[in-house]
């Protein structure tokens, strides 16, 4: 349906006290996004004229994170009331709409598909106003619909002023609406503040349009959890807990095997290749790319990773801003971050951390190393206990090593350094100069043997213990002499 003639105003101005915290409420995240980023996207596809957010409550910080999707911004300072706030926004709603969507940056959950079924049902109906509802469980706590014989709305009861008949009704306003601009602005400049918080609200503008014999409908959302607010922390969880289903099962339905799918964690913008296996406790964050076929196993954090197909990431491991081509293998507790790079069938193993490195085909490091600002060629095999000593207090420097290199356990490669192909070096060396290719490094002290000296290290610790031993004797004795006399 085309929408070039609706403008969408996003209400995004509250302070959230409820939530007891210093941030504005929607900029609080949940399922990987703020709570008004969600928003945002889900209006995006809907083309209209215009998306206007107002603002107020920290307007920079929330203008920072709508600016980007091309949301237009006004300011609500004082901020009093949504029918206040739709005014405001008015100076920024372009001539040639017609109509207006209008929800709060709170409702994370809403779906494109659900604002253009209403936008589609207003137009359709001719009314002045239709509100989104819906049916939930306890409605408590929520202003209800009631409705006429017709079916159109006869009014909004908040649940402050239910009677004993009105209570059990579970159709609930969801504070979502369309509205004909040209039937609702004489009704926003009729309102007066009459309630204790001096507010002007859109639900008022609703009775008047009643008053007034206009046409006002509800559309019923067909899944309830889409109209869900953000007011307490307990919200937000249980916000977060409906996206982290939602992506599960998108990914799920793709092909990819998930175990215990209630424990692992994914990002919204995170895609995995078909017959991938997640393993239990799982984090895959950000703009994270797994191809596939690849196995993730138990307590792994992906962020802005991206896996060819065919990786096996072990227990344990973190993958930060890294790549890891075809067959490649890391962990368990392995870490790369920082733009780390394994080509294809490069292996890293147990605590070992690579940080802007790149390791070429078939390279090995299997224990207990940092390789940092390294250039390592293919078929190389790194000792357990090798570091690249990359910062000099000042510079990272880097240190290149060449092809089917053998680098001996516990070495130390003093960067700037190059180890040319088919070098080796010897353990336990320290390296600050070039080793040519085919050549053997070895840089170590010279070993001492002194012999009989730890024989007798063990007879002078031996007496020094005995003569500890005898004074604490003597001591002990003294006080016992002393509490008889």
């Amino acid at each position: 349906m085309a929408t070039s003639d609706f403008v969408v105003i996003i209400l995004a101005a509250g302070k959230g006290t409820r939530l007891k915290s210093s941030l504005a409420k929607v900029l609080h995240r949940a399922g990987g996004r703020s709570l008004v980023e969600h928003v945002v996207r889900a209006c995006q596809p809907l083309k209209a004229r215009e998306i206007v957010a107002v603002v107020g409550h920290q307007a920079e910080d929330v203008t920072a994170a709508v600016a980007p999707l091309g949301v237009k911004t006004v300011l609500q300072n004082p901020q009093r009331g949504t029918g206040h706030a739709m005014l405001v926004a008015r100076r920024a709603i372009p001539a040639r709409a017609t109509f207006a969507i209008l929800l709060p940056g709170d409702a994370p959950l809403i779906r494109t598909e659900t604002l253009a079924a209403l936008a589609r049902a207003h137009r359709e109906s001719g009314a002045a106003a239709t509100i989104l509802s819906a049916e939930i469980e306890n409605p408590a706590g929520y202003g209800r619909i009631l409705r006429s014989d017709d079916g159109s709305v006869a009014a909004i009861v908040e649940d402050s002023a239910l009677t004993d008949d009105q209570r059990p009704i579970r159709e609930i306003n969801s504070s979502i609406y369309c509205f004909s601009l040209d039937r609702l602005w004489p009704c926003l400049a009729s309102l007066k503040p009459q309630n204790i918080h001096k507010e002007l609200y859109l639900t008022d503008a609703i009775a008047v349009l009643r008053q007034k014999g206009e046409n006002v409908q509800a559309v019923l959302a067909a899944d309830p959890d889409e109209v869900l607010g953000c007011n307490t922390r307990a919200d937000l969880a249980a916000v977060d807990a409906v996206f982290r289903r939602r992506k599960r099962d998108a990914i799920m339905d793709a092909g990819v095997t998930i175990e215990l799918p209630e424990t692992v964690l994914i990002d919204p913008e995170v895609t995995v290749g078909a017959d991938t296996r997640i393993e239990p406790c799982v984090q895959l964050l950000g703009k994270t790319h797994i191809g596939a076929g690849c196995t993730i196993r138990t307590g792994s954090v992906l962020s802005d990773a991206v896996l060819e197909d065919n990786v096996l990431v072990k227990p344990y491991s973190i993958v930060s801003a890294s790549h890891l081509s075809r067959g490649t293998q890391i962990g368990p507790f392995a870490h790369l971050r920082d733009g780390a790079r394994l080509e294809e069938n490069a292996r890293v193993g147990n605590f070992v951390e690579v940080k802007k490195s790149v390791l070429g085909e078939g390279v090995k490091s299997m224990h207990l190393t940092y390789l940092g600002d390294a250039r390592i060629g293919a078929g190389t095999n790194i000792g357990a206990g090798t570091i690249t000593c990359n910062y000099d207090g000042v510079h990272k420097n880097p240190t290149t090593i060449g092809k089917r290199v053998f680098i001996g356990s516990n070495s130390a490669l003093v960067a700037p350094v190059r180890v040319g192909d088919g070098a080796y070096v010897g353990a336990g060396s320290t390296i600050t100069k070039t080793v040519p290719a085919d050549a053997l490094g070895v840089a170590r002290g010279h070993q001492v043997n002194k012999l009989g000296w730890a024989a007798a290290r063990r007879r002078e610790l031996a007496a020094g213990a005995a003569k500890t031993a005898k004074k604490r004797s003597r001591r002990k004795s003294k006080r016992k002499s002393f509490r008889k006399k």
